[in-house]
């Protein structure tokens, strides 16, 4: 066994030995691995798995999650919109007087953007929640973000733009969706 100048990792050299350069015993370059026994196989690469939503395979009530009907989405925004009622009552009383409208608008700039938080973190607004729905993301059953909510309630422009046709669609929709919902890959399902 004679050892290189000119190798920087001061390996033997000899290539008659097993596994060339490998301590005695150790497996060289391109011979499998094998795991200890009763050493469980790790987790591949990416993110790990989170659980899914009601209905997903992980949570082990089938493959298709109970999906909010037309009727159920409905609702909760009607009810969504009666949370908004009392502060739009206070502007319109307050016309004449700026301070109450401005209250009146605090209100309802202070809901929209609670109902919005809400919505994102838990997939929830009060017409939701009343309603016993959620707002999660297609893919993997969570809620959809702050962020994505927004981006969501902007992209309903795009249910309303083919003549109001995008918030009926839910209604024959396999999936129950709005555009806007399609858009940003979210469904509506049902937690009760």
């Amino acid at each position: 066994m004679s050892y290189d100048a000119n190798n920087p990792y001061g390996q033997p050299q000899n290539p008659q030995q097993p596994g060339f350069g490998q301590p005695h015993g150790q497996p060289g370059y391109g011979y499998p691995q094998g795991a200890p026994q009763g050493v469980p196989p790790q987790q591949g690469y990416g993110y790990p798995q989170q659980p899914g939503y009601p209905g997903s395979p992980q949570a082990g009530y089938g493959a298709t999650p109970p999906y909010a009907n037309w009727g159920q989405r409905f609702l909760g925004t009607l009810v969504d919109g009666l949370v908004f009622l009392v502060p739009y009552i206070i502007v319109i009383v307050g016309r004449g007087n700026a301070a109450v409208m401005g209250i009146g608008f605090v209100i309802l700039i202070g809901i929209a953007i609670w109902q919005l938080i809400q919505e994102g973190r838990t997939g929830q607004t009060v017409g939701k929640k009343a309603l016993g729905i959620r707002l999660v993301r297609e893919a993997d059953g969570q809620p959809l973000g702050v962020g994505m909510a927004f981006v969501r309630r902007l992209a309903h422009f795009l249910d309303s733009i083919a003549c109001y046709l995008g918030w009926l669609w839910p209604a024959w929709d396999a999936k129950r969706q709005t555009f806007a919902d399609k858009v940003c890959g979210s469904i509506v399902i049902r937690t009760q």
